[in-house]
């Protein structure tokens, strides 16, 4: 047998390099052009609207394929089960790193924001947004990007429901596993268009809100985006290594750039979805775990999320000059900070119920709602970055706890 030729750095990075090259170029635009930049804005929100089109039914297809094609009920829960305390976990240890954080470098030191009039805060109403977050009240509804979970919940009971069926149900469950192939290949040619797409967004989006970062809250954002890079590259090389040692490191990193690029372009875990499917699959990750937890991470698993919502507490402590510490302080914003990346990212509207939440557990003023909601939207980009590459990290993980440590040797051996 001939052993495959080595690839050189360009064959394994050409396209995360361009990708990058053209949203450095795009940023450069964007800072000479200003607010007239948003000419190229129609360009970004092709490439976007093209795959928030994709998105719902590769969605669908992927999950009920997955679920459908299973024979061991036991191994879907296995799956669901180490996903669900993975998801949890990592929140955890990112909500732990940026309280030490944030306790070195506090995020409000020095800042000095007028307040601004806000609208009255609606009071949260638990019931209800759970009932939003998992249910909708008729099938149109369902199939749209902004009820994913419900789409999530429905693909895997009709997959569920295809599954018990056995021999008779087979055809649909095929035709499901075409169909994903299908979409798959769909992202692979949408993908030449990126760079345009993603420069092109890029450019508006510098050109029209760059300036803020240079204001008020810079030193938030000087805390925030370094945090997320060393988290990208330490506590990613930690988990990839828990997945499969250093040949999951090796090919996690190798894969990982363009999903990580997107997704700080377009700023949304749904847009960059259907590359961080295709990139799973490049990874070697099986079918069913790539299918099932990469989807509902999409919406439910937030470790970006996590070290924004206590960056946002620390932030407004300072503002009104309210220490923040002791162990009862950290515990109740390690509890919000999971509670906004895990449970609150699957309601519509999860980011700003998570926003409104901090403000009113806190007590502080309405006023105050305006600032952290800036906040939210200035830390979004490197927030969805961790987030969306964070799925792809959790689904080698949950492959490793279903299959053993060394599911990635064997994978590759058997493609020699």
């Amino acid at each position: 047998m001939t052993k495959p030729k080595n690839k050189s750095f360009w064959d394994y990075y050409r396209f995360p390099v361009i990708l990058l090259s053209s949203i450095i170029l795009g940023s450069i635009i964007g800072l000479i052009m200003g607010e007239r930049a948003s000419i190229f804005q129609p360009l970004g929100d092709i490439f976007l609207n093209i795959m928030f089109t994709i998105v719902v039914p590769l969605v669908f297809v992927t999950i009920a394929s997955a679920v459908s094609s299973m024979v061991d009920m036991k191994r879907l829960g296995k799956i669901i089960g180490s996903m669900l305390l993975i998801f949890i976990i990592t929140g955890l240890i990112a909500s732990i790193i940026m309280i030490t954080v944030v306790n070195i470098f506090p995020p409000a030191k020095g800042v000095n924001l007028a307040m601004e009039a806000a609208e009255e805060i609606t009071p949260l109403k638990t019931g209800e947004q759970i009932v939003k977050a998992i249910t909708v009240s008729d099938f149109p509804e369902l199939i749209s990007r902004k009820n994913m979970l419900p789409l999530i919940i429905f693909s895997i009971f009709f997959g569920l429901c295809v599954s018990l069926l056995g021999e008779r149900a087979k055809p649909v469950s095929d035709f499901l596993n075409i169909l994903s192939e299908v979409f798959l290949k769909m992202v692979s040619i949408v993908m030449y268009y990126a760079p345009i797409g993603l420069g092109a967004y890029f450019a508006s989006l510098i050109g029209t809100f760059g300036p803020e970062l240079l204001g008020s809250y810079a030193r938030a954002m000087v805390v925030y985006y370094p945090i997320c890079i060393l988290y990208f590259f330490i506590a990613f090389f930690f988990y990839s290594y828990f997945a499969s040692g250093r040949e999951g490191v090796k090919v996690y990193f190798k894969n990982i750039f363009p999903v990580a690029i997107t997704s700080l372009a377009t700023q949304s875990s749904i847009a960059t979805l259907p590359v961080n499917l295709s990139a799973a699959k490049r990874m070697g990750v099986p079918k069913d775990v790539r299918d099932i937890v990469i989807p509902i991470g999409a919406t439910t698993h937030m470790d970006g999320s996590c070290l924004s919502a206590i960056l946002k507490i620390s932030f407004m402590f300072g503002i009104f000059g309210i220490p923040f510490e002791g162990v009862g302080t950290y515990v109740t914003a390690i509890v919000i900070s999971i509670l906004s990346g895990v449970v609150m990212s699957g309601v519509p509207g999860g980011g700003l119920i998570g926003e409104m939440l901090i403000v009113n557990l806190y007590g502080f003023p309405p006023e105050a709602f305006p600032i952290i909601a800036t906040i939210g939207y200035l830390v979004d980009p490197p927030a969805t970055m961790i987030n969306v590459t964070g799925d792809t990290v959790a689904s080698m993980m949950v492959t490793r706890v279903i299959e053993g440590k060394n599911w990635l040797a064997k994978k590759l051996t058997a493609t020699e």
